[in-house]
Protein backbone atom coordinates (compact mmCIF):
# COMPACT_ATOMS: atom_id res chain seq x y z
CA UNK A 1 0.00 0.00 0.00
CA UNK A 2 2.84 2.37 0.81
CA UNK A 3 4.41 1.81 -2.61
CA UNK A 4 1.13 2.67 -4.33
CA UNK A 5 0.88 5.91 -2.38
CA UNK A 6 4.44 6.92 -3.38
CA UNK A 7 3.71 6.15 -7.04
CA UNK A 8 0.60 8.32 -6.96
CA UNK A 9 2.53 11.21 -5.43
CA UNK A 10 5.25 10.92 -8.08
CA UNK A 11 2.67 10.91 -10.88
CA UNK A 12 1.08 14.18 -9.74
CA UNK A 13 2.85 17.23 -11.18
CA UNK A 14 3.37 20.02 -8.65
CA UNK A 15 3.53 23.64 -9.86
CA UNK A 16 7.35 23.71 -9.74
CA UNK A 17 7.66 21.06 -12.45
CA UNK A 18 6.13 23.34 -15.06
CA UNK A 19 8.69 26.03 -14.27
CA UNK A 20 11.53 23.51 -14.60
CA UNK A 21 10.14 22.38 -17.95
CA UNK A 22 10.16 25.96 -19.27
CA UNK A 23 13.69 26.50 -17.97
CA UNK A 24 14.81 23.25 -19.61
CA UNK A 25 13.31 24.18 -22.99
CA UNK A 26 14.72 27.70 -22.73
CA UNK A 27 18.17 26.26 -22.05
CA UNK A 28 17.83 23.91 -25.03
CA UNK A 29 16.91 26.81 -27.33
CA UNK A 30 19.84 28.85 -26.01
CA UNK A 31 22.27 25.98 -26.59
CA UNK A 32 20.88 25.42 -30.10
CA UNK A 33 21.34 29.12 -30.88
CA UNK A 34 24.90 29.23 -29.48
CA UNK A 35 26.15 26.15 -31.30
CA UNK A 36 24.14 26.15 -34.55
CA UNK A 37 22.61 29.47 -35.58
CA UNK A 38 25.23 31.94 -34.35
CA UNK A 39 28.27 30.26 -35.97
CA UNK A 40 26.43 29.89 -39.29
CA UNK A 41 25.44 33.57 -39.26
CA UNK A 42 29.06 34.51 -38.52
CA UNK A 43 30.35 32.39 -41.45
CA UNK A 44 27.75 33.94 -43.76
CA UNK A 45 28.77 37.45 -42.70
CA UNK A 46 32.46 36.65 -43.38
CA UNK A 47 31.55 35.16 -46.79
CA UNK A 48 29.60 38.31 -47.74
CA UNK A 49 32.48 40.54 -46.61
CA UNK A 50 34.91 38.43 -48.68
CA UNK A 51 32.72 38.57 -51.80
CA UNK A 52 32.24 42.33 -51.53
CA UNK A 53 36.01 42.89 -51.20
CA UNK A 54 36.89 41.06 -54.43
CA UNK A 55 38.93 43.02 -56.96
CA UNK A 56 40.30 42.52 -60.45
CA UNK A 57 43.44 40.35 -60.31
CA UNK A 58 42.46 38.37 -57.20
CA UNK A 59 42.96 34.62 -57.42
CA UNK A 60 39.86 32.80 -56.26
CA UNK A 61 38.21 29.38 -56.16
CA UNK A 62 34.57 28.71 -56.86
CA UNK A 63 32.33 26.51 -54.75
CA UNK A 64 32.58 23.85 -57.48
CA UNK A 65 36.39 23.90 -57.28
CA UNK A 66 37.26 25.96 -60.37
CA UNK A 67 40.37 28.12 -59.90
CA UNK A 68 41.03 31.38 -61.67
CA UNK A 69 42.03 35.02 -61.59
CA UNK A 70 39.39 37.74 -61.69
CA UNK A 71 39.58 39.51 -65.06
CA UNK A 72 36.43 41.60 -64.86
CA UNK A 73 33.67 42.42 -62.36
CA UNK A 74 30.24 43.57 -63.56
CA UNK A 75 27.72 43.83 -60.69
CA UNK A 76 27.00 40.20 -59.75
CA UNK A 77 28.82 38.63 -62.71
CA UNK A 78 32.54 37.96 -62.49
CA UNK A 79 34.72 36.90 -65.40
CA UNK A 80 37.48 34.51 -64.36
CA UNK A 81 40.54 33.74 -66.43
CA UNK A 82 40.98 30.02 -65.81
CA UNK A 83 43.82 29.54 -68.29
CA UNK A 84 45.74 31.67 -70.76
CA UNK A 85 43.02 33.56 -72.73
CA UNK A 86 40.27 31.21 -71.44
CA UNK A 87 37.51 33.07 -69.63
CA UNK A 88 34.50 31.84 -67.68
CA UNK A 89 31.63 33.99 -66.44
CA UNK A 90 30.23 33.12 -63.01
CA UNK A 91 28.02 34.75 -60.42
CA UNK A 92 29.67 36.51 -57.50
CA UNK A 93 27.99 34.13 -55.03
CA UNK A 94 29.72 31.12 -56.66
CA UNK A 95 33.08 32.16 -55.19
CA UNK A 96 33.88 30.38 -51.95
CA UNK A 97 35.89 32.08 -49.21
CA UNK A 98 36.65 28.77 -47.51
CA UNK A 99 37.96 27.02 -50.63
CA UNK A 100 39.90 30.10 -51.74
CA UNK A 101 41.66 30.24 -48.37
CA UNK A 102 42.42 26.52 -48.50
CA UNK A 103 43.92 26.76 -51.99
CA UNK A 104 45.69 30.12 -51.84
CA UNK A 105 46.33 30.28 -48.11
CA UNK A 106 46.67 33.26 -45.81
CA UNK A 107 47.81 35.63 -48.58
CA UNK A 108 44.28 36.09 -49.92
CA UNK A 109 42.83 36.04 -46.40
CA UNK A 110 44.99 38.96 -45.30
CA UNK A 111 44.15 40.91 -48.45
CA UNK A 112 40.41 40.40 -47.84
CA UNK A 113 40.68 41.67 -44.26
CA UNK A 114 42.30 44.95 -45.31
Amino acid sequence: MLHMHLLLQAAQAPGGDMTMTFIFFGAMILIFWLFMIRPQAKRQKEQNKFINALEKGDEVATASGMLGRIAKIEDDVITLEVSNKVFVRITRSAISKEITENVYGAKEKEKAEQ
